[in-house]
């Protein structure tokens, strides 16, 4: 009889003992990082220290695997973290391209200002015209007329807006045909100077008077000096066309 209740108290025992192990076996599949580190700590001591270092061994074993968990989220976020990074850098040099082109075009802003003001500056000159002087039955055009005469050229390329008026005169020493052919052939050198300086040709209104317009009634050696002349005179396109109609 006594034989028969040990049979079956150890029957017990070993299926108890089943289920206990299948439910471990489920209960790892579901926390393997822990288990690993407490299966580790149950055989690291029970080797140790028996069946009490078997527990011992599970609680150290736990905190073993919650650190590979640990570790493993931690490489996560260092990854995240370096994504985050670059991601920043590159916003940086976003914004320091904005920047710089910012610049540049505040640069190139303040820079057309300037331009606009030496444009002022030269059409408020030429409003009050500039006369061209020739020596008496010469219409060769004198050096010292040249820098001038480029700064006009200067004004013109800024403004494609901007025309030039061109009137040539003779003093009223010699015939009306030979003054009138002067005073062509003087516009005509004025002109031809400023279409070598890159001015279009269609830029540019030019006529002659001979010496039928001169500036004062008296005749002088001294008027005559200032009849011999072309007269240059700026005419935007608006002025021009209203002058037409």
């Amino acid at each position: 009889m006594k034989k028969q209740l040990i049979t079956v108290l150890v029957m017990s025992s070993l299926t108890f003992s089943s289920m206990s192990d299948a439910a471990e076996i489920e209960s790892q599949r579901e926390h393997h990082e822990e288990l690993i580190g407490v299966s580790s700590g149950i055989v690291l001591g029970a080797v140790v220290a028996g069946p009490v270092g078997a527990i011992i061994g599970a609680f150290t074993g736990a905190i073993i695997g919650k650190s590979v968990g640990d570790e493993t989220e931690l490489k996560s976020q260092q990854a995240k973290l370096s994504e985050q990074q670059m991601q920043i850098t590159k916003l940086n040099d976003d914004n320091q391209s904005l920047a710089l082109i910012s610049n540049q075009y505040e640069s190139a802003k303040y820079e057309l200002e300037e331009l606009k003001l030496v444009r002022q500056q030269k059409l408020s000159e030429l409003e009050l015209g500039l006369n061209i002087q020739f020596k008496t039955g010469s219409s060769q055009l004198e050096t010292h007329f040249q820098p001038q005469l480029d700064e006009l050229a200067s004004a013109l390329l800024m403004s494609n807006d901007l025309r030039l008026d061109l009137t040539g005169y003779a003093d009223r020493r010699g015939n009306s045909i030979y003054n009138q052919a002067l005073s062509e052939q003087r516009v005509a050198e004025v002109k031809n100077y400023l279409v070598s300086q890159g001015i279009e040709e269609q830029r540019l209104d030019f006529r002659a008077y001979g010496a039928s317009a001169p500036i004062t009634s008296e005749q002088s050696f001294e008027n005559d000096f200032f009849d011999r002349r072309v007269t240059i005179k700026f005419v935007t396109e608006d002025s021009a066309v209203a002058s037409n109609q």
